[in-house]
């Protein structure tokens, strides 16, 4: 005689595979809720986080927070100078020029596009310019705004080393041609100018 055991008179559902009876145990209603709220968040979370809007992505805030790290750093290049060799140079530093693209993307996709694509403000990916003759003068745009306020100026704004690197960065996007619904603005002007490499030392005598 085969002995009950306490499973044998537990609730079953009328589902059964080849004599293989499945226990009724649903699953916890709160467990339910939660799956079925999860569900309904989810269109807005994606909407907030990836809908493109500027700085709400993973991306864009890391790229703010590793701006805002960067500041501590400046005491490693000092007080830099928005002239042509400084940004000359810097333009040919991956690392600094990454500090620059974080500024960018953390205050001028709005305008410029996440690539420099341009939107409202100019195509920066392109070999036309508006307000730029040389490439100091991306830094003087930048500090003192152009067209009349449409691109505002932004020395109040940003350390006067983020004015230098994000002018490094856009240096950088020149000659990309990035696809984009802006034409052709301005005039084309010489290439950048070659970075002057920094002279060694020779060690006093």
């Amino acid at each position: 005689m085969s002995q009950v055991t306490e499973y044998d008179n537990a609730p079953k559902t009328d589902h059964a595979y080849d004599g293989i009876e499945e226990f009724d145990n649903p699953l916890p209603g709160w467990w339910k809720w939660l799956f079925v709220a999860s569900i309904l968040f989810s269109p807005f979370y994606f909407l907030f986080y990836h809908g493109g809007a500027a700085g709400r992505s993973v991306e864009d805030q890391y790229g703010i927070a590793l701006a805002e790290n960067t500041r501590l750093q400046f005491a490693e290049i000092g007080d830099l100078n928005p002239d042509e060799a400084t940004l000359a140079s810097y333009m040919n530093k991956p690392n600094w020029v990454r500090v620059g693209q974080s500024v960018f993307k953390a205050n001028c996709i709005s305008c410029h596009g996440r690539e420099g694509e341009g939107q409202v403000g100019p195509n920066l990916t392109d070999e036309y310019y508006k307000n730029v003759k040389n490439i100091e003068d991306i830094a003087k745009v930048i500090i003192n705004g152009a067209g009349g306020g449409a691109m505002p100026k932004w020395s109040d704004r940003l350390h006067p080393n983020e004015i230098v690197l994000v002018s490094a960065y856009v240096a950088t996007l020149r000659g990309q041609n990035i696809e984009s619904n802006r034409g052709p603005e301005g005039k084309t002007i010489p290439p950048w100018p070659e970075p002057v490499e920094d002279e060694p030392e020779t060690p006093e005598e």
